[in-house]
């Protein structure tokens, strides 16, 4: 596996000093958050300092977490090559507006740096993500990574074995290394395990591939959302501030279908909009892309609604009587209950489990879990919209998202709270923590929630 210099790492280091919140979207003017859907840049959504202490007498004992990939690139180059062919088109026939002058060399050096940093893999920005949300973990838990060092507990990596998601791996040790140098011999090599952590590649998602291949519900519901009359207004607006009104009555009559619809047009110059808060670090000068000219907030709402609704019906809760796009996650929420089981039963020495991987997992598992928005599962009659589900990609799975449990010790009894993107997190309707209010939960109490057998 590829291990992280110190090179890199004191350039990571350099890129945490800008506040994340004056990073979160550079040119993205007054667009919501949620437009940028699952390409959404991470922010931590708690300070540390407002956190509930234990209860007295407990001490952290252990901590583990699955965490997806850094901010990236795109994962490949599609979009910018199908909206730059007909850019170049309109461009040889005069048929661009200023706005759409504009438009082409910037698509184009974002393309270049997107190139450059490799398609799907990690920009500087998600390193920086990386790196600064494993230090604030060590901070959290202090005493806990001290009993790690002077206990010589061993701290376990392991990635779905994607390029992204072993480079954060890398990254994520590397900066608690850096931090407390006498971690750095517990820290292992990155390991692989794609039925963990790439389950809907992985035997275990089989039936979750054939779902999404040939579920006629699922096609004709996506169909409908996406080819709608107001996603045609949408691609049409869209299209107007680059093109003039003549050649975007040629592409929505299917002129130049050959390289693209209207809705794929659009979409093209929505999806570098979206990508675009996620290389800002490549960015002229790191200011960003300013791809938020191009399209209207309206318009990028719109179609961040319906990126959203597709990883809805296809990741998340999905329609309210089958739970087919989420129960492949168990195995992953079954591994997180097992190190738990593990420290308590004395039959794991390890101090901190770290698990990397991908929104196709982070997503189910949010399901599967009932974390917050991703309780409400939808009819054919009454389908997923903004108005009547909360389920949000930018805060269910935005880039460099996170779950971590962390384990509290008194005596015979461990306590377990949950951090959701860093924000203390109450467990599913169901679960009873220790006291009212209170985000600490009996690991006895979760294993009964969850309907897990208690040792």
């Amino acid at each position: 596996m590829r291990r992280v210099t110190p090179a890199v790492i004191l350039g990571v280091a350099a890129l945490t000093a800008t506040p994340f919140a004056a990073q979160a979207a550079p040119g993205s003017g007054n667009a919501h958050t949620a437009s940028y859907g699952t390409k959404a840049v991470y922010e931590p959504e708690q300070n540390s300092r407002s956190y509930q202490k234990a209860p007295a007498g407990f001490t952290p004992v252990f901590t583990e977490n699955v965490s997806r990939h850094g901010s990236r690139s795109a994962t490949d180059s599609s979009d910018g090559d199908l909206i730059l062919a007909l850019w170049n088109k309109a461009e040889a026939e005069g048929q661009l507006t200023a706005k759409g002058r504009e438009f082409g060399p910037k698509a184009q050096a974002l393309e270049a740096a997107m190139s450059t940093v490799g398609y799907g893999n990690l920009s500087a920005r998600g390193k920086a993500e990386i790196q600064a949300t494993a230090t604030r973990m060590e901070k959290r838990l202090p005493s806990l990574f001290a009993t790690i060092a002077k206990d010589k507990e061993p701290i376990d990596v392991v990635s779905s074995g994607q390029g992204r998601a072993v480079d954060s791996a890398n990254l994520y040790g590397a900066a608690i290394a850096q931090t407390d140098p006498d971690l750095t011999s517990l820290i292992g090599a990155t390991r692989t395990d794609k039925d963990l952590l790439y389950f809907h590649k992985a035997a275990g998602g089989a039936a979750y591939r054939d779902y999404i291949a040939n579920d006629q519900r699922l096609a004709t519901t996506l169909t409908s959302i996406t080819d709608q009359p107001k996603t045609h207004r949408a691609a049409r607006d869209v299209l107007k501030k680059l093109f003039k009104p003549a050649f975007v009555d040629r592409i929505t009559a299917g002129e130049f279908a050959s390289i693209g619809t209207d809705v794929e047009a659009a979409t093209a110059v929505y999806n570098l909009y979206a990508i675009a808060p996620a290389m800002s670090g490549e960015s002229p000068g790191g200011k960003g892309w300013g791809m938020d000219r191009y399209i209207s907030a309206a318009d990028a709402d719109w179609f961040g609604y319906v990126s959203d609704a597709e990883d809805f019906y296809e990741k998340g809760p999905g329609f309210a009587d089958s739970d087919i796009t989420y129960k492949m996650a168990d195995v992953l929420l079954d591994d997180f209950f097992k190190k738990v089981e593990a420290k308590r039963d004395g039959t794991s020495d390890l101090g901190a489990e770290l698990r990397f991987t991908h929104a196709e997992e982070i997503i189910p598992l949010a399901a599967l879990m009932g974390l917050p928005g991703s309780t409400k599962g939808v009819t054919v009659k009454q389908p997923y919209t903004y108005a009547s589900n909360p389920w949000r990609g930018a805060a269910v799975a935005p880039l460099g998202s996170n779950i971590q449990w962390d384990v509290f010790r008194k005596g015979s009894t461990y306590l377990v709270r949950m951090l959701y993107n860093e924000k203390e997190t109450a467990f599913k309707a169901g679960c009873r923590p220790v006291s009212k209010g209170s985000k600490f939960y009996d690991l006895n109490e979760l294993e009964r929630c969850f309907g897990r057998t208690s040792n």
